[in-house]
């Protein structure tokens, strides 16, 4: 694997495996709940009577973070491939990579992910049934290939903007570079940039609010967030990864306990807020406008900083990868895409275990992860899937 780029990859696998972890743990939340009358509706496809507050935490902090951080991963490589693959190549390649895996993600894997949220609703093994259902009542549901989708179409609107931008690009690249060596500074543009790209829509949308046709579903109040941050990956990439704001001895990548130390601390005040504005907002003290916008405004810096301190941590410790990570990095991509079987048969067979949420978590990451990679290991053995996967 190149040295240069070695922690962007292994920076993306450990968010891949993050994903697993995180979707593992849905099923084990105190707030879980399932929807007989339309699965889709439930919180997550298998909800299991074992809980932990503990794992609320963990869903929440990677919920703040790490879908904003897959943008900016998916961003980085983008500047280049398009100057040296011209337009109408890097837009073949991106159809096969991530459009192909989107159609056969939605329809072949999410089928197979999804069976037993039917059978738990309906208590029948009736396939026929199931696929009706399905497309129908469940409105064809997306499940983690949303990611992709979106993805896609944000590589589509920066071919069309390209043209006018291309020189721009390497223009803000270089004033970024400049802040390197000033983390204050750094920290304060990343804010308000997290804070504009997020916050005035969190106050009129609903966090929680999916809108979509079919499997074509979106978060409707994090759309400008991740495409901001997607374009930030295309900024911090233009010049050359490790040549721009990661040049080696950049003062704001030495500092990156500094950003461990406050992202936890942050995520932590994020979380102490929430009562006091509650309670506030029972008797009258805030509205909800005022309320929204104070734990919208921490909830963009815990972002900011958990963003910031994955990307240095990385850098600065983990710029080197061995043989199994390597192949877990190569397959991280097919791990992204089947994983959610795995997760949701693996969460079916384990209610009726008598085991804590922790233990059951843990076997679920585990299994899903082993699973994951070993089918994708195999199946790219195939040339022509290996090319796109």
């Amino acid at each position: 694997m190149d040295k240069r780029t070695s922690w962007i990859d292994n920076l993306r696998t450990f968010i891949t495996v993050l994903v697993v972890a995180h979707h593992s743990s849905l099923a084990y939340t105190t707030f879980a709940y399932f929807d007989r009358d339309a699965y889709i509706r439930s919180t997550h496809p298998v909800v299991d009577a074992a809980r932990s507050r503990g794992l609320d935490i963990f869903e929440d902090f990677n919920d703040v973070f790490f879908m904003s951080l897959m943008f900016l991963i998916s961003g980085i490589f983008v500047y280049r491939s398009l100057l040296n693959k011209g337009a109408a190549v890097f837009v073949r390649d991106r159809f096969y990579r991530l459009f192909i895996p989107f159609v056969v993600g939605v329809t072949v894997l999410m089928l197979c992910a999804y069976y037993p949220s039917y059978y738990l609703a309906h208590g029948t093994h009736d396939l026929q049934a199931y696929v009706v259902d399905f497309f129908t009542v469940e409105a064809w549901p997306v499940g983690p290939p949303w990611f992709i989708w979106v993805l896609f179409v944000f590589n589509l609107v920066v071919v069309i903007i390209f043209p006018l931008l291309k020189d721009r690009i390497i223009q803000w690249s270089a004033g970024l570079a400049t802040l390197r060596q000033h983390p204050v500074k750094l920290l304060l543009y990343w804010y308000l940039f997290t804070w504009v790209l997020y916050v005035p829509l969190a106050l009129v949308i609903d966090a929680g609010y999916w809108t979509g046709i079919g499997p074509f579903d979106f978060q409707v109040g994090r759309v400008l967030l991740y495409f901001g941050y997607f374009f930030l990956g295309i900024l911090i990439g233009a010049p050359g990864v490790n040549n721009g704001l990661f040049t080696e001895g950049a003062v704001f990548v030495k500092k990156w306990w500094c950003w461990l130390l406050a992202a936890l601390g942050v995520y932590a005040a994020l979380k102490l807020s929430e009562a006091p504005l509650t309670g506030m907002l029972k008797r009258g003290e805030l509205s909800l406008q005022q309320a929204t916008l104070i734990y919208r405004s921490i909830w963009t810096l815990s972002c900011t900083f958990s963003c910031i301190a994955s990307l240095t941590i990385f850098k600065r410790l983990l710029n080197y990868s061995g043989r199994w990570w390597q192949s877990l990095s190569a397959n991280a991509y097919g791990i992204y895409l089947v994983h959610y079987i795995f997760v949701i048969w693996c969460q079916y067979l384990l209610l009726g275990v008598p085991l804590p949420a922790w233990p059951k978590f843990l076997i679920t990451t585990l299994v899903s992860v082993i699973c994951s990679w070993c089918v994708t290991y195999i199946v790219r053995k195939n040339n022509l899937i290996g090319k796109y996967l």
